[in-house]
């Protein structure tokens, strides 16, 4: 029964008693009926809305590439189970290993049937020819044809290159058979250079790559919220910069780990509005993932151009890649926050 009233003006009453109404008096009336149509008009439509949102942040996932420092086994036997062969595995370089450890693992991504992406932390080599010869074992030995050319966290160069433009313009990458570089990106900007400076560095190093031959794609930083990306993605746009853009997001992981890495990396605008969600305050020992961003890029579509996600393992490769594989799958079930949760198989 339907709790709606309404005035009865039967001649034995007082004209003001009310009486209640059921929705089948209701709809058998044109106005019901209409009211009827209407609403399963609405729910079909949120329904189609749901739909399609899902659809798009599966065929973003999808294209999703992955970073590590290391391959543990379950690492590679979740890779072996949930992404296809040949997906684009980043390895990065840590400044206080040898570079051996990473030829290592960029030989084990290989050999585990992906393509590795080798970091190139251009302030950390003695000379050219320590950077050259490392190069040359990793082509030789891993098949690499597509290297990240960055600075490095380093604050003053161990040799001659100190930016990452200076390594792509020197024509080493080239002649060791290098066809495709990737470059860093800041969508939340960067703790020690202007947002100006910047834009004109990301230009020179895309402008750098194309006038000495190689394809160049965007590489971001990690954030945590998607306002961030999608302004910086925009103004890139708006610059006539169309080239293809990994957006960064941290799989699994805990919160307090994120906020860590946050402070580290130095992504303070996100981490701020990260941290003021209440649900997360109240449970810092839990598990954060990177949905509420995923759905905000997705969403806008091909107005951002080319994007796909990068996951960064701040909580283990296995579990980026099986949160992300669930993703893909459009195994998610959408939230009014604005973001997802990932739904049982």
């Amino acid at each position: 029964m339907d709790a709606r009233v309404e005035p009865a003006h039967d001649a034995n009453e007082s004209p003001v008693r009310l009486r209640q109404i059921s929705s089948a008096d209701r709809f058998g009336r044109p106005e019901g009926q209409a009211m009827a149509q209407t609403s399963t008009a609405l729910r079909h439509s949120d329904h189609d809305v749901t739909d399609d949102t899902i659809a798009s942040i599966a065929a973003v996932m999808a294209r999703a590439t992955f970073e590590t420092t290391r391959l543990a086994a379950a690492d590679a036997a979740a890779l072996a189970a949930h992404v296809r062969p040949g997906t684009l595995v980043y390895v990065s370089a840590l400044p206080t290993k040898p570079f051996a450890e990473q030829r290592g693992v960029v030989e084990a991504v290989r050999a585990a049937g992906y393509e590795p992406v080798p970091h190139l932390a251009v302030r950390s080599f003695a000379s050219a020819a320590a950077l050259s010869d490392h190069l040359a074992a990793m082509v030789e030995r891993a098949g690499v044809t597509r290297v990240l050319v960055i600075a490095g966290d380093r604050s003053e160069p161990a040799g001659p290159f100190r930016a990452a433009i200076e390594l792509i313009e020197s024509g080493l990458l080239q002649g060791h058979g290098i066809h495709e570089i990737g470059v860093a990106g800041y969508p939340d900007g960067h703790p020690r250079v202007a947002p100006v400076t910047l834009d004109l560095a990301l230009a020179a190093k895309l402008t750098a790559a194309a006038e000495t031959g190689l394809s160049a794609h965007v590489v971001t930083q990690f954030t945590m919220t998607p306002e961030p990306i999608v302004a910086w993605l925009t103004r890139l746009r708006a610059q006539g910069i169309d080239h293809p853009v990994r957006i960064g997001f941290a799989g699994p992981a805990s919160v307090t780990a994120l906020l860590r890495y946050a402070r580290i990396c130095g992504v303070r605008a996100s981490a701020q509005a990260f941290a003021r969600n209440v649900g997360l305050v109240r449970d810092m020992l839990g598990t954060a993932t990177p949905d509420r961003a995923v759905r905000g890029v997705a969403g806008p579509g091909d107005r951002l151009g080319d994007v796909s996600p990068h996951f960064y393992a701040f909580g283990g490769l296995a579990a980026a890649v099986r949160w992300s594989a669930a993703v893909a799958a459009g195994r998610i079930a959408l939230d009014r926050a604005g973001g997802f949760s990932v739904t049982p198989p």
